[in-house]
């Protein structure tokens, strides 16, 4: 009997859904930081645009790294434990972040027991603000370490369940839809962080979060198992889902896949490994970029606090949701316009990668209302996942299911780094922008305050006026009347420029490198 006459059963969307859940989870417990520092981490611990730019960027780095390694990993322990290991590695690190006070406190001053209020006491006693900066910096850049070595092995070990769970044609769809997990976790985080935070406390908002994979992983260790031995997949689902393996048969040079181990040199002769990595490195930063500093930005720019940059934030990942057309589109080119999976994503990639380019002008229009860079990011975020959805299952149209997590722990070292470039480079940028574009009264601000030119001068007159850092500072010239302008909005302005046109290169340069669908049969 076809398949198409047989009731297939649904079971690979359980487990796509749990997939979504743990991409929701993971990036919630990425977004705590964003949303906590600005208002009360760095007046706790006196950072700068720069410190956090540091933390992000070094964050990005250890995620890159990681991900070469965690698809290994996966691919080694196989999905079920290399997923399980992962989220309880993040967890543990999302948790670390909340007891850096604590250690701050016990490092300069030796008070270890003192509680997180106790700590903050402590902190406030001391006079060296440099110390304070150094430790409490040093102490959260180790948790991100953690945090990042366990969050990356989460896409590894999802795309590697997805190609495990569902045929090609249906690849992009599904990865759009646990991919929506990252904006589900980012809408959800501004709603619920900064008011936690506000109620109990930052470190809470990073425990409470945290906690939420340790839960994830008892639905894992029961509802998990290979299709082709799992009770709740029926022979007509796994009919379905291994539909590509008669398909494929087909195809001149045909080897069948065997389960040796691949290795990584062998995956770098491959242009597909590059063309995929090529696209990683190019627009991922952006993505990191917008999760990271979209709620500094509207703090810098709209003095909003992190609870009235909620419900903006809100609206932005609202918007981000319709990436889930990013899924629909290709399987719509394969069935309706009979291209190859291949074919069909790239034409989707191209038109997803147009969308960013509104950023060019979301600085520029922000006079009329914040609404305007809300919505244009909240416009190129929708169309960064659905490029993101299609870019990953790239790897499960080219490569062997053996493979999979190997290169899409490839690609996401070179995404990394592209975003260890955009993160370190922003934070940069703004503290250079705001200190010698600003202008107070007409006059340029390191005219007007030369303390400004020295960094240990600059650290005793902040601290002499009562600001943490020089946004701060501005922000109390302009309640006092002076006419301010923030040099900061120029930055931000050169950043949004440089994310608008990284899809579009990014594209061509990896239709260059693999023009047409050229599935690798020899690894």
């Amino acid at each position: 009997m076809n398949q198409t006459n047989k009731a297939v059963g649904n079971y690979r969307w359980t487990i796509c859904s749990l997939l979504f859940f743990a991409t929701t989870i993971n990036y919630l417990d990425r977004q705590v930081l964003s949303l906590t520092w600005s208002d009360f981490i760095s007046p706790e611990f006196h950072w700068t645009n720069n410190d956090y730019g540091n933390i992000t960027a070094l964050f990005s780095i250890f995620y890159a790294v990681s991900l070469l390694f965690a698809g290994k990993f996966v691919d080694w322990m196989d999905t079920k434990k290399g997923f399980l290991w992962a989220i309880g590695v993040w967890s543990i690190g999302a948790c670390l972040h909340a007891f850096a006070g604590i250690a701050t406190s016990g490092i300069i001053t030796g008070n270890w027991f003192v509680g997180f209020g106790g700590a903050k006491e402590v902190i406030e006693t001391i006079s060296d603000t440099a110390l304070v900066i150094n430790v409490s910096v040093t102490l959260f850049i180790f948790a991100r370490f953690v945090l990042a070595v366990g969050e990356a092995g989460n896409f590894p070990a999802a795309i590697k369940t997805t190609a495990e769970y569902f045929p090609k044609k249906d690849r992009a769809f599904a990865t759009s839809i646990f991919n929506a997990g990252a904006t589900v976790g980012a809408l959800a985080a501004p709603i619920t962080i900064p008011f936690i935070a506000k109620s109990f406390g930052w470190e809470m908002a990073f425990i409470i979060i945290g906690a939420l994979g340790f839960v994830w992983m008892g639905f894992w260790i029961f509802m998990y198992d290979k299709p082709e031995r799992h009770s709740k997949v029926n022979a007509a689902e796994l009919e379905y889902i291994q539909q590509d393996v008669v398909a494929d048969s087909k195809i001149e040079g045909y080897v069948p896949e065997t389960t040796a181990k691949v290795s990584l040199k062998d995956c770098f002769k491959y242009k597909q490994t590059w063309a995929f990595a090529f696209g990683k490195f190019m627009t991922d930063g952006v993505w990191w970029f917008f999760l990271f500093w979209t709620p500094a930005y509207l703090s810098s720019v709209y003095d909003m606090d992190s609870t009235e940059a909620a419900f903006p934030l809100f609206i932005l990942y609202v918007i981000t949701l319709l990436s889930i057309i990013g899924g629909w589109l290709p399987t719509y080119f394969v069935e309706k316009k009979g291209m190859n999976p291949y074919e069909g994503r790239m034409k989707a990639m191209l038109i997803f990668a147009f969308f960013p380019l509104l950023a060019l002008v979301a600085q520029p229009l922000g006079y009329i209302s914040y609404w305007v860079p809300v919505i244009i990011i909240g416009i190129a975020g929708a169309a960064h996942q659905a490029w993101s959805a299609n870019i990953f299952t790239t790897v499960g149209d080219m490569f062997p299911k053996k493979a999979i997590a190997t290169i899409t722990g490839i690609g996401g070292l070179a995404g990394g780094l592209g975003s260890t470039l955009i993160n370190k480079g922003s934070g940069v940028l703004f503290d250079f922008t705001q200190r010698n574009w600003s202008m107070i009264n007409g006059q340029s601000l390191l005219e007007k305050y030369p303390q400004f030119l020295n960094s240990d001068a600059e650290k005793a007159f902040l601290k002499e006026k009562g600001v943490a850092n020089i946004g701060e500072f501005l922000k109390m010239l302009s309640e006092s009347g002076d006419t301010v302008v923030n040099g900061i909005n120029s930055g931000y302005m050169i950043i949004f420029s440089i994310c608008a046109v990284c899809y579009l290169i990014g594209w061509m340069v990896m239709k260059s490198l693999v023009p047409k669908y050229s599935p690798i049969t020899d690894l």
